[in-house]
């Protein structure tokens, strides 16, 4: 596991995430820790790596 850090497309603050190495393609929403908004994001791993992270507001 690694902790990734973004920033929240509502609010601006910098929030982390908890990321599994062992996986390659993850897909998912989260609530922002701070406004509280899901967020969706798409995470590409490669070698224990994050490669693409794409945050997206919940419509």
């Amino acid at each position: 596991m690694i902790e990734y850090f973004f920033t929240c497309p509502y609010c601006w603050e910098r929030i982390s995430i908890l990321l599994d190495t062992g996986i390659d393609r993850f897909e998912g929403i989260e609530d922002c820790e701070v406004c509280c908004n899901p967020i969706e994001f798409h995470v590409e791993m490669e070698d224990g790596q994050v490669v693409r992270f794409v945050t997206y507001k919940v419509q």
